[in-house]
């Protein structure tokens, strides 16, 4: 069996840090960005091979692997808390940065104006909520969260 070769013994413009500081984070794929967060794989696998087994897993969506647990990436050879809490932590920033986009786009013009203002405050809610959306004549939003057992007191 082939010996596999260490990130440190791959070509310098294939390596993930590299890579970006070459040609821009623009051009790295999620399994390199998730890469240089872990900083180091197993005895098995660089840590961009196992980034890939890890998305992989996850239907190659960002999505999805943010909705996991440290415990669920702690299953993962070479993940423990410090690894998969950082995987996490990522996955909230990227969370947080579409929020303050939205919070930015205050005028409200159509459906998909307003998915696009609620789908980063509520994609990863564990339960669902009942939100209300107030609008101005200026089409200018005024939002108030209410979570679905207190709209059911109300009308119950």
């Amino acid at each position: 069996m082939a010996e596999k070769l260490t990130i440190n013994q791959w070509a310098e413009e294939d390596r993930p840090r590299e890579k970006m500081m070459l040609h821009g984070v623009g051009t790295l794929s999620d399994a390199e960005l998730l890469a240089i967060l872990i900083g180091s794989g197993n005895t098995e696998d660089s840590a961009v091979e196992l980034m890939r087994k890890v998305l992989s897993d996850y239907h190659n969506s960002l999505n999805e692997l943010g909705k996991t647990t440290v415990d669920e990436l702690c299953h993962y050879k070479g993940i423990g808390p410090a690894k998969a809490i950082t995987i996490l932590a990522a996955s909230e920033l990227g969370k947080r940065r579409k929020e303050e986009e939205g919070k930015e786009r205050k005028v409200i013009l159509s459906s998909r104006d307003v998915y696009q203002y609620f789908y980063p405050l509520m994609c990863d809610l564990p339960t669902e909520e009942c939100w209300v959306l107030l609008l101005n004549q200026a089409f200018v939003t005024t939002i108030l969260p209410a979570v679905c057992d207190l709209v059911q007191r109300m009308i119950g």
